[in-house]
């Protein structure tokens, strides 16, 4: 699928409002940029949870155990439906963490998501890396 550089440049300025909805909890906004039937696989729910209230009970079941996370796009590249994002994460470890007792102890590490987007410029699709095995990690050190 090809899409024009007006598509590609709409989506990277769709990510800089996702990067808001996220560490605002936004929920009028994300319902606005994800679309309805998104589906979402998370450690938080042994089900995908979809749309926009779906994609923001993960950063409410974050927010649980790190009161203070918060996103950063450190780096975006845009090709067709899709764009690549680098992102920074951090917290402080307040709450039970995934079996593991709050250790008060801070991270900082690094997630690469792709998000896919429809035609009206909403996300359908984010495929995570790894990036929640380095919070575990960074609590373990």
């Amino acid at each position: 699928m090809t899409v024009s550089t007006n598509y590609i440049e709409r989506n990277l300025k769709i990510m800089k409002q996702f990067e808001q909805v996220i560490n605002t909890a936004d929920e009028t906004k994300a319902e606005q940029l994800i679309a309805p039937d998104a589906p979402f696989i998370t450690p938080a729910s042994p089900t995908p949870l979809y749309g926009g209230k779906g994609y923001l009970s993960l950063v409410h079941w974050l927010r649980k155990s790190f009161p203070d996370v918060q996103w950063y796009a450190l780096d975006m590249v845009a090709q067709d439906n899709k764009v690549a994002v680098l992102w920074e994460c951090t917290g402080t470890h307040k709450g039970d963490f995934m079996g593991i007792p709050a250790t008060q102890k801070s991270f900082k590490t690094t997630f690469m998501n792709f998000y896919y987007f429809n035609e009206k410029g909403q996300i359908t699709k984010d495929i995570a890396g790894v990036g929640m095995i380095g919070i575990i990690q960074a609590l373990k050190a």
